[in-house]
């Protein structure tokens, strides 16, 4: 009777444990859900450029802001203005740490420090960095052996119809002549390493998160982070692009908005 007894209690006693494991687990998952919080991200290209204005390949390489591209960010600030950031963030390249910068100079809150991530750059396009589009946009066409328009905006066009975001950044890593130019895997991963380095951090205080990246890694990133949803749409200088983030989901709201830019005019 004794030995029975000991049993009794010994099962009731691994009961117990089990279920109160059980519920600390449940009790930590609900806590967790709990502390999610939205957080809104704007994700931003930075202002006009010189290579921009002089049709140069502008990767890595840097250059700096025209007059018209610190007026863009300016104008983007001002109707941000009122928007309380809990945190902004820029790659190292001095175009897009600019573009952050006076941006946050036009809010009227208190404005977080930048951190800079270099999964933000654009990409790396080797060989082709400062020379002409031109030059590398005809590269990849004779790969293609495809009959090209001669018009420098006219073929830009027409790749863009002919090849994919990833058939694209491959076949221009495939005709650099240095063979340093970025594959799409190769952004895609760099992106992928950088999101949830931001998120991890932005999530816990929710609020609104301010990104400063470039025109060919933003339609990357978004791809990245919600497959599917970008259809090609324009990323122009220091237009918008707005998603929130809650519960490990991103949810599009706008792409390349120029709403605040196109005040101006």
């Amino acid at each position: 009777m004794k030995k029975k007894l000991v049993g009794i209690v010994s099962v009731l006693s691994i009961l117990l444990a089990t279920f109160g494991a059980f519920g600390g687990v449940k009790e930590a998952a609900a806590k967790e859900s709990k502390q999610s919080k939205e957080t809104t991200i704007y994700l931003v290209r930075h202002g006009k450029t010189w290579f921009n204005t002089q049709n140069q390949v502008q990767g890595f390489c840097d250059s700096l802001l025209t007059e018209e591209g610190e007026a863009q960010a300016k104008l983007v600030g001002e109707g941000l203005k009122d928007v309380k950031f809990t945190a902004a963030y820029s790659s190292d390249l001095g175009r897009q740490r600019k573009t952050a910068q006076l941006i946050l100079d036009q809010n009227e809150k208190k404005v977080p420090q930048i951190i800079e991530n270099k999964g933000f750059r654009e990409k790396n396009f080797g060989g082709f960095e400062g020379q002409s589009n031109d030059d590398m946009n005809l590269a990849v066409a004779k790969a293609l052996n495809l009959d090209y328009p001669e018009g420098s905006d006219e073929l830009w066009d027409f790749l863009k119809e002919q090849l994919t975001e990833e058939e694209l950044a491959n076949k221009v890593a495939e005709v650099d002549p240095t063979k340093t130019a970025e594959t799409y895997d190769q952004m895609k991963q760099r992106v992928e390493k950088a999101m949830p380095q931001v998120m991890k951090k932005a999530a816990k205080k929710g609020g609104n998160v301010l990104i400063v990246s470039s025109g060919g890694i933003i339609p990357i990133l978004l791809e990245s982070v919600a497959p599917g949803k970008y259809q090609g749409e324009k990323i122009a200088n220091c237009s918008v692009t707005t998603l929130t983030y809650k519960d490990g989901e991103y949810t599009i709201k706008k792409i390349g908005d120029t709403s605040f830019v196109d005040q101006k005019e």
